[in-house]
C-alpha cells in the first residue's frame, strides 16, 4: 500500500482585514511545506484552548511554526511590553505554546522559522530581547522598510554552525552561511533543553535544536521559506523536515477520527 502524504500543521496568526479578524497563514510557508518538503499542509486556527491538542496530533505528522509580523507577548517570558506599537496575537500564543510541548511530548518533528524560532525558545522557558538594535554590542537584524521584498529576503549577514551540530550535518559540514535578517526581536536567555545550532556575528543565537528530541526539532531565526527552491541550504532544511513527517507518516495508521477539531 502507497504511503499517504504527510500532513504538516501550520498555526494561523489572527489578522484583520476590512475590520473583521481571520485566521491565516502565509503564502510562502504553505507553499515551502508543499514544495520543498513534500508534505499536505493543514492550517490550524488560532483558537486556544478550544483547540483539540490530541486530535491536532493524531491528524498531523509534522508542525510548521512560521514567521510573522507579531511578536510573542512579552508576558509569556516575565516582561512589560516595552513600546505600546510591538504588536503581539494573543490567540496565537495560546494556541502554539501548548501545542509546542504537546507536539515534543509526542514526537511530532518540528520546524520553527522567526517567530517560531523564538516561540519554541520561550515555550522552553527562555526570554527574549524585545529590541535587539537597542542592546549593546548588537547589530540591527531588522529589514529596511522601504526597500523591496527581494532587498528585505536577501542576503544580510554570516551565521556561524556549532560543530557536531544538526545544521552542519544537514549542510554537508558548512561552518558558516549566509542567511537573511528580517526580525527585531531574538533570543536573550536560551531555553532549557536546547542548544544553540547558530550564532550571528554579533552573538546573537540564529538557530537552536530540542537536545534528545524524539524526532526532528529545529528553530531558525532567518526566512529559509523565501524563495526555498533557489537556496540549496533552504531546501536541505525543509527537505530534512519533510523526511522526518515522512517517517512519522509511515509508522502510524491513517488517524480516522471522525470529531470536530474544536472543543465544545
Amino acid at each position: 500500500m502507497q504511503q499517504r502524504t504527510p500532513i504538516v500543521g501550520i498555526p494561523a496568526c489572527i489578522k484583520m482585514l476590512d475590520g473583521h479578524p481571520f485566521h491565516a497563514a502565509g503564502v510562502k510557508y504553505v507553499e515551502a511545506v508543499v514544495s520543498a518538503a513534500g508534505c499536505a499542509p493543514l492550517v490550524l486556527p488560532a483558537l486556544g484552548q478550544r483547540l483539540d491538542l490530541e486530535l491536532v496530533l493524531e491528524l498531523v505528522d509534522g508542525l510548521l511554526l512560521t514567521g510573522s509580523a507579531s511578536n510573542v507577548a512579552p508576558e509569556r517570558y516575565g516582561q512589560s511590553l516595552a513600546r505600546p506599537d510591538l504588536k503581539t496575537d494573543a490567540d496565537r500564543d495560546a494556541t502554539t505554546f501548548p501545542l509546542i510541548r504537546a507536539a515534543l511530548a509526542a514526537g511530532v518533528p518540528l520546524l520553527g522559522i522567526c517567530r517560531g524560532f523564538q516561540e519554541l525558545n520561550v515555550a522552553m522557558g527562555g526570554s527574549l530581547h524585545q529590541e535587539v538594535h537597542a542592546q549593546s554590542g548588537m547589530l540591527d537584524h531588522r529589514e529596511a522598510p522601504a526597500a523591496d521584498l527581494d532587498v528585505q529576503y536577501g542576503p544580510a549577514h554570516p551565521v556561524r554552525l556549532a560543530p557536531g551540530g544538526l545544521l552542519r550535518e544537514l549542510l554537508d559540514g558548512a561552518g558558516e552561511i549566509t542567511v537573511n535578517s528580517i526580525h527585531g526581536q531574538g533570543i536573550a536567555r536560551l531555553g532549557a533543553g536546547l542548544a544553540a545550532e547558530a550564532t550571528a556575528p554579533d552573538g546573537l543565537i540564529e538557530a537552536i535544536r530540542v537536545e534528545g528530541a524524539r524526532a526532528f526539532a529545529l528553530g531558525v531565526q532567518w526566512h529559509p521559506e523565501w524563495r526555498v527552491a533557489e537556496n540549496p541550504q533552504s531546501m536541505a532544511i525543509f527537505r530534512a523536515f519533510g523526511r522526518a513527517c515522512a517517517q512519522r507518516a509511515g509508522s502510524r495508521r491513517p488517524a480516522v477520527r471522525h470529531e470536530q477539531m474544536v472543543k465544545s
